[in-house]
């Protein structure tokens, strides 16, 4: 749990500061659960340049609380959280001031939006909130007061979230968080899990990933391997203190988070996981007549494949449906033997590609259109589709062919601008499984809109 904050203070010599507002909201990784936002009498004066910064002046002021009665409220809020904050070492040290001006001392683990931004986007020409926000199409509202600001910190931590694929910091929470060192009762665990579809993550005591899922219903699938009886179900459950979560609005980027994230992490439990997802694939070859051959084949490395398949079975089941849609020859896509004219030739269905009474130039067309259809190659475009809330939208960037990461983005946000495009993609290695993944999902999902880029 996280208890992201921003502070409002006076200005003034160092450790004299007093708060003049505080907004706090309390975060679990996906969704505000709680929060607290009030303006603070500092008893002291306000340093005009931070009064035309804030538009906080000591009028507003004089009649709201004063530090000590809101403490108990900033407490109970912030109670086995980590406080996350941009630039925490400032916050951290106004809020440990301030409690120590009453004679108590206030302890809490930080984490810093700033120095995670730096780690995770290290392109980023800025790490101000303002720039940074802007540069990754975060909206804000109030700048320069805490609710806007802090509100801005939970929008940048939930991107940072995000874009972690080594789960460093969902990790470190796991390890610092005692409730889940002692969660023996797995029951209790799935009761906290979504019924949405994402990414989940089992883990040990010490915070350690084991194993990696994603599911279209994460709180099923988790309740399959924590009911399961075979071997390495039952070895699993004695290991599991906690499962966190990441919901991902499609099965596409749970998909690929999924299968980038098990190569990462390398989780003790997804062994078999790490073997290619596919054993087939879509090849082409021009026979000495000038026709386009099409053949579903073995994965050969050495050779380039229009797409792939998990199994032959599926191949063929795309090559029947691509006869029925490009008017293929079955012949010419390997799925007839007949020495001389196919069996649809005679049925009216196969215009005579395989006895030479269609031209090589006319056929090719329908194969190139079949190809160009199942295949990036060469391409700039950006694949678009559900998010984690109906105002949101997922993108994958695709640049001359090669899949260069994903990211969410706002409905109001014009995504098309490239350098903002660059910002909210989380990079990620395009590889052979990857492309499997995409190219699968793309024929079986039809509605995915596909926006292709000008060069």
């Amino acid at each position: 749990m996280y208890a992201i904050l921003d502070i409002e203070t006076t200005g003034g010599k160092f450790n004299e500061e007093g708060i003049t507002e505080i907004a706090i909201y309390k975060f679990d990784g996906h969704t505000v659960v709680d929060q607290f936002i009030s303006l603070v009498n500092p008893e002291r004066e306000i340093q005009p340049f931070v009064v035309n910064l804030t538009g906080i002046n000591s009028n507003m002021l004089r009649t709201a609380p004063k530090f000590y009665e809101v403490a108990k409220r900033i407490v109970e809020i912030t109670e086995d959280c980590i406080i996350v904050a941009h630039n925490a070492e400032f916050d951290y040290r106004i809020l440990r001031t301030e409690f120590s001006r009453l004679g108590f001392e206030f302890k809490r683990r930080t984490l810093c939006t700033v120095e995670l931004a730096q780690e995770i986007m290290p392109e980023q020409e800025s790490y101000s909130l303002g720039k940074l926000t802007r540069a990754l199409g975060i909206p804000v509202a109030d700048r320069h007061r805490a609710s806007g600001d802090a509100l801005a910190t939970v929008k940048l931590f939930k991107m940072l979230l995000a874009k972690d694929l080594n789960k460093h910091i969902i990790q470190d929470a796991v390890k610092a968080e005692p409730k889940y060192q002692m969660a023996t009762n797995l029951k209790s665990i799935i009761n906290g899990l979504p019924s949405s579809t994402g990414v989940f993550y089992f883990h040990d005591t010490y915070g350690k990933i084991i194993y990696i899922g994603k599911s279209k219903n994460i709180r099923n699938r988790v309740n399959q391997h924590f009911t399961s009886t075979n071997p390495k179900s039952k070895k699993m459950q004695k290991q599991v203190a906690a499962v966190t979560y990441e919901a991902t609005g499609n099965e596409l980027v749970a998909l690929l988070k999924e299968s980038a994230e098990i190569k990462l992490n390398k989780p003790s439990f997804n062994r078999a996981m790490r073997r290619s997802t596919f054993t087939h694939a879509l090849y082409s070859f021009i026979d000495e007549n000038g026709y386009i051959n099409l053949k579903i084949d073995s994965i050969d490395g050495r050779k380039t494949a229009i797409t792939t398949f998990s199994n032959y079975q599926s191949g063929k089941q795309f090559m029947f449906k691509a006869i029925e849609n490009y008017k293929l020859c079955p012949k010419l896509v390997g799925l007839d033997t007949a020495k001389t004219s196919c069996f649809k030739y005679h049925i009216n269905e196969c215009k005579g590609a395989c006895i030479k009474e269609e031209s090589p130039t006319d056929y090719n067309l329908r194969i190139q259109e079949l190809i160009a259809k199942n295949s990036y190659k060469n391409k700039d475009l950006l694949i678009i589709d559900k998010g984690r809330a109906l105002e949101e939208r997922s993108v994958l960037l695709i640049e001359d062919g090669t899949f260069k990461g994903l990211g969410y983005y706002d409905l109001n946000f014009q995504i098309t601008n490239k350098k903002v495009l660059e910002s909210i993609i989380t990079p990620m290695e395009d590889n052979k499984d990857t492309q499997h993944i995409i190219q699968s999902y793309l024929r079986k999902n039809k509605q995915i809109k596909i926006v292709e880029l000008n060069k």
